[in-house]
């Protein structure tokens, strides 16, 4: 068997005397190792309050986009920002229809979202999709997957959704969403669609931030009665009783005519407007041109009356007094003395060594010395 030549070598600078146990040798042909590259960084480009304001006039979706980002945000150095973006942006919003949508867990809000929001789409509107979540802070948002619940409405380059703004408290949450219906009205957006996770005190929240409030329900008649609150039953211009399709229709229409009866007995949620209970199927769009109908008769009848914007007035105001309750909220909590004896009374409480009234007394006396607003 023929002997394999050698290709390798003893460097020149091997000790004398040394064999073949010396480790270190030489192959030819073989390169060494690159030296590895530095990896590249790339800085993220910082806009400035001009560029993200012309960026939103132009309707640029990524501007806006970074834009509600600032918004969201707490860093007090972004919201003084904020306030200088929207008080240029201001003078040109306010002039899209805003509708809140609502219902149970399970009555295809998404879904007749997007049959609503791609015939909008088609009619040559720009839609924007918000929704409030005020337990994303904690749960992380089931709305988190919005854009792909709505992937045809989400595909469509004149709509723009955007997942819920979590926030500490409610009137964080309100106020993140309030700024960037703002936002998206500059943007060119004529039709705003507020969506909120589940039935309760969000619901009322949102009625303070739009025109036409829907509550969205499934076949179920009497029963689901019991399980609404009143409150919220009040606040709606419009019952619509999605999935009526299939053998959910004979359902669907006696859930209808319990539903309307129960409005008529309430005290209308817009004044001059009478609240009615509708049938729709979000699956094969029947009722949802209807539905849209409905909405622009009710913005006619509103405007002509004067009542859309006597509440849009009404509404600014209230915006204002979310913004102290919140700004109260966070600077209380932000107080150092606050916070420590909170955690020292918040154990006391847990133990039972001390009533709710009697610890909200000492919270309040602390405060009222060491207040720094």
């Amino acid at each position: 068997m023929p002997k394999e030549e050698n290709n390798s070598y003893k460097p020149d600078w091997t000790p004398e005397n040394h064999g073949d146990e010396f480790a270190i040798r030489i192959v030819k042909g073989v390169t060494g190792t690159e030296e590895p590259k530095p990896k590249r960084t790339f800085k993220r480009k910082e806009y400035t309050n001009s560029e993200l304001i012309e960026g939103v006039l132009h309707n640029n979706r990524n501007l806006l986009a970074k834009t509600i980002t600032f918004i969201e945000s707490t860093s007090p150095a972004h919201q003084k920002r904020v306030s200088e973006i929207l008080a240029e942006l201001s003078p040109y919003a306010g002039k899209s229809i805003r509708i809140g949508i609502s219902g149970v867990p399970g009555a295809g809000k998404s879904t007749l979202i997007e049959a609503l929001g791609v015939l909008l789409v088609e009619k040559g509107h720009k839609v924007a999709v918000l929704t409030i979540d005020p337990s994303s802070s904690r749960s992380k948002g089931s709305i988190l997957g919005d854009k792909t619940r709505m992937e045809k409405l989400a595909k469509e380059p004149n709509c723009f959704i955007r997942p819920s703004a979590s926030g500490g408290t409610l009137g964080g949450v309100a106020r993140k969403t309030r700024e960037t219906i703002t936002a998206c009205e500059a943007a060119q957006y004529d039709v705003i669609l507020v969506e909120t996770v589940g039935v309760g005190q969000s619901e009322i929240t949102v009625r303070s931030m739009v025109d036409f409030f829907l509550l969205v329900l499934i076949p179920g008649g009497g029963d689901e009665l019991q399980g609404m609150k009143k409150g919220v039953m009040e606040i709606t211009d419009a019952i619509v009783i999605n999935k009526a399709d299939g053998e959910n229709k004979k359902i669907a229409r006696i859930a209808k005519a319990e539903y309307s009866a129960a409005l008529h007995y309430m005290y209308p949620s817009t004044e001059g407007w009478v609240s009615k209970a509708y049938t729709a199927s979000a699956l094969t769009g029947e009722g949802v041109p209807e539905l849209w109908e409905l909405i622009e008769k009710f913005e006619k009848t509103t405007k002509e009356s004067g009542v859309f914007y006597s509440r849009r007035r009404s509404q600014n105001v209230e915006w204002v007094e979310f913004m102290i309750r919140d700004f109260l909220y966070d600077s209380f909590f932000r107080n150092e003395k606050i916070s420590v004896e909170f955690k020292r009374l918040k154990e006391k409480l847990l133990n039972g060594e001390v009533i709710p009234s009697a610890a909200f007394d000492r919270l309040k006396e602390v405060w009222l010395k060491n207040r720094s607003v």
